[in-house]
Parts: structure tokens; C-alpha cells; sequence
């Protein structure tokens, strides 16, 4: 059902070609087989609110917040995809993930199209992420025995290609899947947080997105900026008077990083 009660979408930048706008966390972009029972989407809502039917260009998850390009032509659309599809376009995500990464490192790991399927007889095609460490954090919650706190770090992300899932399914295949993600990550971590946080969701969020325009090919680069719930995951940004608990821990140097 369309949520009618729901705040207009914040456009990030619009022009006669395109609209960039700022994606909540929780919404889908366009309806999916797996999804067949929701009509609340961007492309319904953006119909509501201007009356113009965008075209898709590409896509985030349900639960991934941020920066999302709609195009308003096909041709525009067909440009933009195109730059997608062939890694033209610079994308810088962040995510909250579970343990202590490297400082930096590169996953070169091939995916196969659907992650939905099993693997078998898909074939593999070429993925590629690079992540720079920007904050370590250490709760003081188990969810293992044997460790009576539990480690997490925020990361910024930059996918060098465009895979299906691919920052989810990279981050599980080095150890540190993303917490909130129901698919790929861990149940009792995702739990935990919540329950720490008081925040459900998946964390992850596409913080700018830099393309050629359509027009003249010119460099356009627009952010989105982290909502607030992120603000309790940056040492500093909070008291500790045990409501704002996040910003107590995590003072550790970051680790060597090694090539993976």
C-alpha cells in the first residue's frame, strides 16, 4: 500500500534530464517479483508528488539509504545505465560491518548474477571493492561466548563494478558482513544491534555518486548525507551518560593492512 502519510522525497539535485534523490532507508525503487505485494516505492511515490514516470537507471536495495539517479528521458536513461553498467560512474557508500577490518584493502572476487540462486551453472562475472577504514568500535554486549564485547567498524566503501548485492555479498566473503543484512549477515549481530542502537536497518548508505551528465558528458557529483541514526556510531559525536552509549569505546590503532 502506498504510504500516504509519508514525507515528500528530498531531491538532491534535478534538471530537465535527470533527478537525483535522497533514498530512505526501507523503501523500495520499483516493485519485484520478490516484492510482487508492495505498491510503496520510489517510482510510486515520485509519480504522486510530480506526476512524471522516471526511468530507472539503476538500483539500490530496500534497505540501503542515499543517493539515487532516475533519469527523465529514455535517451538519458540509456546514457546513464550504459555509464553504470560499464563502471563509469564513482559510487562511495558507508557501512557499518561486523569485526575490525584492515585499514584499507581491495576484494577482486567474481560473483554470479543472481544471488537468489545457487552459484551452480551461473555463470561468474568480475567484482571488485575497495574499503578504507574509518572508525572502529568495541560494545560492551556478547553475542559470542567466549568474548564479553563485541566488535564493529564503520567503513567507506567504493565498488569499482556493479554487481547484484555485490557490497553485501563481498563483505561476507572476507568475514565482516554488513549488520542489518538479513540475507548475508548474521542473525544474533544484527539482533544485538538493533537492541544496542535501537535502530533497525540495514546499514548501508550511498554517500555520493559522481557521473558524466547526459547533456555534455561535464562531471556531476552529489551527496547524501548520513542520517542521524549514524551519528551514534562516531567516537565523539555523543556523551556517554548511558542513553548515548555508542561513542564510548573503540580507541585502537588500526591493524597493518595486509593484501587480500
Amino acid at each position: 500500500m502506498l504510504n500516504a502519510e509519508a514525507a515528500p522525497l528530498r531531491h538532491l539535485y534535478e534538471d530537465d534530464r535527470l533527478l537525483i534523490i535522497d533514498k530512505p532507508a526501507g523503501l523500495l525503487v520499483h516493485r519485484s517479483a520478490l516484492d510482487a505485494h508492495e505498491s510503496d516505492t520510489v517510482h510510486a511515490r515520485l509519480l504522486r508528488e510530480t506526476g512524471v514516470r522516471f526511468h530507472p537507471v539503476h538500483r539500490l536495495d530496500k534497505g540501503t539509504s542515499g543517493a539515487l539517479v532516475l533519469a527523465r528521458d529514455a535517451e538519458a536513461a540509456r546514457l546513464l545505465g550504459g555509464a553504470f553498467e560499464s563502471g563509469e560512474v564513482a559510487k562511495h557508500y558507508v557501512a557499518l560491518v561486523r569485526g575490525w577490518p584492515y585499514a584499507e584493502g581491495r576484494i577482486d572476487h567474481p560473483l554470479a548474477r543472481d544471488p537468489e540462486r545457487p552459484s551452480a551453472g551461473q555463470p561468474m562475472r568480475p567484482a571488485r571493492t575497495r574499503w578504507t577504514m574509518r572508525t572502529r568500535l568495541e560494545w560492551p554486549f556478547a553475542v559470542d561466548a567466549r568474548h564479553p564485547s563485541s566488535r564493529y567498524a564503520l567503513v567507506d566503501i567504493h565498488p569499482e563494478t556493479g554487481r547484484r548485492h555485490q557490497i553485501r555479498r563481498h563483505f561476507k566473503h572476507i568475514g565482516h558482513p554488513l549488520i542489518g543484512d538479513s540475507t548475508h549477515g548474521k542473525g544474533a549481530h544484527n539482533r544485538a544491534v538493533a537492541a544496542w542502537l535501537g535502530t533497525a536497518r540495514l546499514w548501508l548508505h550511498a554517500s555520493s555518486i559522481t557521473l558524466a551528465h547526459p547533456n555534455d558528458g561535464a562531471p556531476l557529483t552529489v551527496q547524501s548525507s548520513l542520517g542521524s541514526e549514524w551519528m551514534a556510531l562516531e567516537p565523539g559525536a555523543l556523551s556517554c551518560d548511558g542513553m548515548l552509549r555508542a561513542a564510548c569505546y573503540g580507541a585502537s590503532p588500526l591493524p597493518t593492512p595486509l593484501p587480500l
